[in-house]
């Protein structure tokens, strides 16, 4: 299945390791697969600093603070508008912080590829409609498939990450 991930770099704080963007279609593909998504997808991940991301957070979030992740889903109840050219599902769009996720993996003593293959399977569960906010049974649902997603792609999670938001 053809699914196609559009990769920007907005930000120059962080330079963006060789073989990253490898790594986040290699993510984005794995959740795709997991949940069985049917037909071509199209998703787009940009890379900010922590500076672009605090502005869109207040802006859509009402949260005014650098966050590492933000997700832009466009689909609602497992609809998406289709692509006329190229006939696929257009999914969202995908923000991450490279400034912010840098910190998080020096925090957690961990690659800068691992957290950002990380907070792109999370992301990619929110395009697709799964939601942690509430809590619950849900947040551990996105969480168990996220871990899964995470072993798949032979990185899986440690133990620091469960006191992650």
């Amino acid at each position: 299945m053809s699914h196609k991930v559009y990769i920007t770099n907005k930000q120059n704080t962080v330079k963006v390791p060789s073989g990253l963007r490898i790594l986040i279609r290699r993510s984005c593909h794995a959740v795709l697969e997991a949940e069985h998504f049917e037909g071509p997808a199209e998703i787009s991940v940009t890379f900010v600093d922590n500076a672009e991301i605090q502005q869109l957070n207040k802006q859509y979030r009402d949260k005014d603070q650098a966050t590492d992740v933000l997700s832009f889903p466009l689909g609602q109840d497992g609809k998406y508008d289709i692509n006329q050219e190229t006939g696929a599902a257009m999914l969202g769009d995908i923000v991450i912080s490279m400034e912010r996720a840098m910190e998080q993996a020096n925090i957690y003593g961990h690659s800068l590829q691992r957290e950002v293959a990380f907070l792109t399977v999370h992301s990619m569960f929110h395009l697709l409609g799964y939601d942690h906010e509430a809590g619950g049974l849900e947040a551990v649902r996105m969480r168990e498939k996220e871990e899964a997603a995470l072993i798949q792609l032979g990185l899986p999670r440690t133990v620091s990450y469960s006191q992650v938001d």
